[in-house]
């Protein structure tokens, strides 16, 4: 006999998006909610860059999950496989069923890593890492700091990613501490994005094309990396505009891989049909899905056009428990997501360019007084200790 569960709220991703969202509920007087996650630990993401480029210690970005799961929030410690919206169901991985009034969607972003040939089976051998994944960013480090001379690749694929900075980053901090050694004029270093300008927003671009320039690194626009090929200890690229193939030799190498939802996700009501990526179809501003009112998402998962970072989970949060709210209530929504998000670029190990930028694609910042389009020290500062404190003290607590 199938096990069955039924909640008002079911919250599906015990990351910075349920978490944040689940506290914020409980302190809105709102009962009966159940977080959906199997994960043992929560982690704070944006610290892997810096674990990557030496920076930080991994232990750092890592809390049990218990600790951070609000009071009064039921956990259910299984995955999510198959979501009914027409009949209100979650399946999870051990076959109940959780039974739901409304939804919230935030299950994360999947990382593909089978789509670039040769990566998955070299990942933390070879000089081939990625930050994006909490075991692998201390081996980041490891491989810079072995590399003498030679060539270094960092990539970047095409499509929506989290924290779409992180490519360029690592980049950087490798590039600093290379130039700290003594070693950055024996090392060739490769950046290869799929966009035609280092960032979206020409203000942030212009300091970037100052920051490679400075390094002497050679970026490949309009390029991504379609395969690994560890044997010969190179990568293939590939022109996006020509479709042109060649291969680039890399003494260690830095690869992210293509991502999208997950896939149990894509074949649900819930996807966006029109997005091969199969995130869950939402109004970009009030973050309610396009066809189920009872349903919302946020972070990574919402096919909201904005860029995919924690910081933007900070303004979707209150936005879908406000909208919430209002649809149990049989309320207008009227609170408003207006695309923020914020991706600190840390360009040396000291100094940060704090992009911050909204869907109308023009610098929002949000520190009154100070010129932030510009690399700064305190920016810096802010990265390493002030957000992870604001993380895990308000933002996880369901404050402001």
């Amino acid at each position: 006999m199938t096990t069955r569960h039924q909640h008002r709220i079911v919250i599906l991703g015990g990351g910075s998006a349920g978490i944040s969202v689940a506290a914020r509920l409980i302190r809105a007087g709102v009962p009966d909610i159940a977080v959906v996650d199997p994960a043992s630990y929560h982690y704070y993401q944006p610290l892997w860059t810096l674990v990557g480029g030496g920076c930080a210690p991994i232990g750092e970005s890592r809390r049990p999950q218990r600790s951070v799961m609000p009071t009064g929030v039921r956990w259910i410690r299984h995955s999510a496989v198959a979501v009914e919206p027409d009949a209100r169901e979650v399946t999870l991985d051990d076959g109940s069923i959780v039974g739901y009034e409304y939804l919230v969607v935030c299950t994360g972003i999947q990382l593909d890593w089978q789509r670039i040939p040769g990566l998955e089976e070299t990942l933390g051998r070879n000089g081939v890492s990625s930050n994006y994944l909490a075991e692998l960013a201390p081996l980041t480090w490891k491989f810079i700091r072995a590399t003498k001379s030679g060539s270094a690749v960092f990539a970047m694929p095409s499509g929506p990613i989290k924290c779409a900075g992180a490519p360029q980053k690592i980049a950087y901090l490798a590039a600093d501490y290379w130039r700290a050694q003594g070693r950055l004029r024996d090392i060739d270093v490769h950046l290869v994005i799929p966009s035609p300008t280092m960032f979206g927003i020409p203000e942030f671009s212009r300091v970037l094309d100052d920051v490679v320039a400075r390094y002497g690194i050679n970026v490949h626009f309009g390029s991504e990396v379609t395969r690994v090929r560890s044997d010969r200890k190179c990568v293939v690229i590939r022109d996006n505009a020509t479709g042109v193939e060649s291969e680039l030799p890399y003494d260690m190498a830095h690869v992210v891989p293509p991502q999208s939802a997950p896939d149990w996700l894509k074949k649900s009501a819930l996807a966006d049909p029109e997005d091969p990526a199969g995130y869950v179809g939402i109004d970009k501003h009030t973050m309610r899905h396009t066809r189920y009112p009872n349903v919302f998402a946020l972070g990574d998962v919402g096919s909201s056009p904005n860029s995919k970072t924690g910081a933007a989970v900070r303004k979707q949060a209150p936005v879908v428990v406000r909208n919430l709210v209002a649809t149990m209530n049989a309320a207008p929504v009227q609170a408003r997501y207006e695309g923020y998000a914020s991706c600190p670029l840390t360009t040396t190990r000291g100094k940060v360019l704090l992009a911050e930028f909204d869907y109308s694609m023009k610098p929002t910042p949000s520190i009154p007084l100070i010129d932030t389009i510009c690399e700064r020290t305190d920016m810096w500062h802010l990265k390493r200790r002030g957000l992870p404190f604001l993380y895990w003290n308000l933002m996880l607590r369901g404050r402001a």
